[in-house]
Parts: C-alpha cells; sequence; structure tokens
C-alpha cells in the first residue's frame, strides 16, 4: 500500500519560501503513468490544486501560483518537495501531498497546516 507522509515546518514569516517534502514508501515515485501532486486548502475554502510532478520528472503547476511555485524530486530518498516562494498570509492552509495513476489509485497524505505569520 503507498503511503505519503508530508513534512516542514508549520509557520514561515511572510515574503519567505514555504518548503514542505512528501516521503512516498510502498511505491517508488518514478513508477510509469503516477503522477505526484501538492493540493492546499486554505482555512474555510475548497481544495486548490498546486501543482505536480510526473514519473518521468516533469513539472506542471497552476497558473494562479506558477510565478512562485517548484515541485522537485529526490528519486534515491523517494521524495518531491515544493518550494513556495514569497509566501504571504493568503498561503496559510493545510498543504497535502498526493499520488495518482491513470489506473485510479489515488493516494493521499494526512496533510500539514502551514500559517503564514509574522
Amino acid at each position: 500500500q503507498v503511503q505519503l507522509q508530508e513534512s516542514g515546518p508549520g509557520l514561515v514569516k511572510p515574503s519567505q519560501t514555504l518548503s514542505l517534502t512528501c516521503t512516498v514508501s510502498g511505491g517508488s515515485i518514478t513508477t510509469s503513468y503516477y503522477a505526484w501532486s501538492w493540493i492546499r486548502q486554505p482555512p474555510g475554502r475548497g481544495l486548490e490544486w498546486v501543482g505536480v510532478i510526473i514519473y518521468d520528472g516533469s513539472a506542471y503547476y497552476s497558473p494562479s501560483l506558477k510565478s512562485r511555485t517548484s515541485i522537485s524530486r529526490d528519486t534515491f530518498k523517494n521524495q518531491f518537495s515544493l518550494q513556495l516562494r514569497s509566501v504571504t498570509p493568503e498561503d496559510t492552509a493545510v498543504y497535502y501531498c498526493a499520488g495518482h495513476s491513470e489506473l485510479g489509485d489515488d493516494y493521499w497524505g494526512q496533510g500539514t497546516q502551514v500559517t503564514v505569520s509574522s
């Protein structure tokens, strides 16, 4: 069974960079036809897709966040990471990592709260 676990600071100051890592176990992030996403949920709002890194290493981002977002991976550690630059309090949210396959498999981490505040 694939499991995902988010890790990173729970508090980030405005204008700094939010950095989160997702550690995947029970499966490889390079497995064909799998995609690995970051999704967030601001308080009182719905889920917002942040971006994705595909099994071949290609990354795609939400148009509204593209200028501030980078998603990378470490295949040796079986991890993928999110960097969100120049954060504001509007970036406060629960951040989830998730894995999806073309066959419909869907795996989510438990989520991690990130608060942007001075």
